[in-house]
């Protein structure tokens, strides 16, 4: 078995959200985004691999982890990009990571605002897709009005453990790599959630957010957003992403300014969890790269 786990990062309110930091010290910052339904851990080993290089701050979306429930109750894509842009200010210009969700709100906060961001990596990026898999289907289920509510009020009904290992199993390539650790983590963080009134409302606006994202038309879909992106980028795909086709990496190298693919031929959809030695050196070339002031080459 692998050697146990790190702990989580310690967390803070920052703001109106709740953040977890690595130490200070290193000479960059960076800020990392979670998907739907995940939190600020998610992040914890891939921040661990790059401590020395960017502090980073791990950020729970409004209504997400430790993160009270947004005032005004918006939790569209744009909602969450300006969480994240109000971090940002607060850290200074930054490297941003995005996955899934995140990585979509990530988008958003690069082509918005981007004296804010030094570069953008993005782990199965939650970009809008005319061929979605099983996953996506179900997101769209769950956003539906009515029935997005009653698939949750009976999802509720299932034991914890249960739950958490469905959701393990659908986002890693080999659910059996999963440290025991790490899912009894997991699985306490969703009792816990289970408690809070507002966690239902949360993933299902999320939830409709990403929707409305893939149904959005004009100069502001995040394809257009994607093309506006002035930092340095990479992207990763695992083969095995569940959620994600990793085909879209195509569209991606044709629509991003400066990218570079990496596509990980044992991972799901949640690399930065799976394989986070591997993606730390994947980010550490971008991070290199940008501080010398080359750009990826794109393909």
């Amino acid at each position: 078995m692998a050697a146990e786990p790190i702990p989580h990062w310690p967390g803070r309110m920052v703001g109106s959200v709740h953040v977890r930091s690595t130490p200070d010290g290193a000479p960059d910052q960076a800020v990392f985004v979670h998907g739907l339904a995940g939190s600020a851990t998610n992040w914890t080993d891939l921040m661990h691999e790059l401590k020395d290089d960017v502090t980073g701050h791990a950020i729970d979306l409004p209504g997400a982890g430790h993160s009270p429930a947004p005032e005004d109750g918006d939790y569209s894509v744009a909602g969450h990009a300006r969480s994240v842009i109000g971090l940002l200010e607060r850290t200074g210009p930054a490297h941003l990571f995005g996955n899934s969700l995140g990585g979509a709100v990530s988008v958003r906060v690069a082509a918005d605002r981007p004296d804010l961001v030094r570069s953008l990596t993005l782990i199965s990026p939650a970009l809008p897709d005319l061929l979605p898999r099983y996953g996506p289907v179900r997101v769209a289920a769950a956003a539906t009005p009515r029935l997005g509510e009653w698939f949750m009020d009976k999802l509720r009904l299932v034991p914890a453990e249960q739950r958490i290992s469905a959701s393990f199993a659908m986002v890693w390539a080999d659910v059996t790599a999963v440290h025991p650790v790490r899912l009894h983590d997991a699985i306490e963080e969703l009792r816990w959630r289970d408690g809070l009134p507002y966690a239902v409302a949360a993933v299902i606006g999320s939830a409709r957010g990403i929707v409305a994202e893939y149904f959005r038309r004009g100069d502001d879909t995040l394809w257009r957003c994607a093309a506006r992106v002035q930092a340095p980028t990479l992207i990763v795909h695992g083969r095995h992403d569940r959620l994600v086709r990793p085909a879209m990496a195509a569209k991606a190298a044709r629509t991003f300014p400066q990218v570079r693919l990496v596509l990980l031929p044992r991972a799901g959809h949640v690399a930065m969890m799976e394989m986070p030695a591997v993606v730390a050196a994947e980010a550490r070339r971008l991070i290199s790269e940008t501080r010398l002031g080359n750009a990826p080459v794109t393909g």
